[in-house]
């Protein structure tokens, strides 16, 4: 399977399931932050360039990474609330941008979550 991809791809997905084999829970929202907040900066690059592959590409990265980080949140109250509805919002709007690209969105969450992931340490 590996064979399949560049070779520069396929480090880069054996670094990471090495480092999700290893992670803490705490390291592991670090980890999907990292990714979410990559995978945007990819998708705004590759607008800009017109390449379109990458874009959705660099999407479905930043759903993905949305979507486990809303599957992690545990417990109840107003913490996990807010967490719910700040991923469910984001993923509507990537998604939204999937059909409908809009460059102003995606930085203004990019910034949101590199600041919530600053916040966490």
């Amino acid at each position: 399977m590996l064979s399949q991809r560049n070779p520069d791809t396929a480090y880069r997905r054996v670094d990471f399931d090495a480092r999700v084999a290893g992670a803490s829970p705490a390291e592991l929202v670090k980890m999907c932050y990292e990714q979410l907040i990559s995978a945007l900066g990819r998708a705004l690059i590759a607008q800009d360039r017109g390449d379109n592959r990458l874009k959705s590409e660099a999407l479905t990265r930043a759903v993905s990474a949305l979507n486990a980080l809303q599957m992690g949140v545990s417990g109840e109250g107003a913490m996990a609330d807010a967490l719910h509805q700040i991923y469910v919002s984001a993923r509507r709007s990537v998604l939204d941008s999937v059909l409908q690209f809009d460059a102003d969105t995606i930085a203004r969450i990019r910034t949101d979550f590199i600041e919530i992931a600053a916040a966490l340490g």
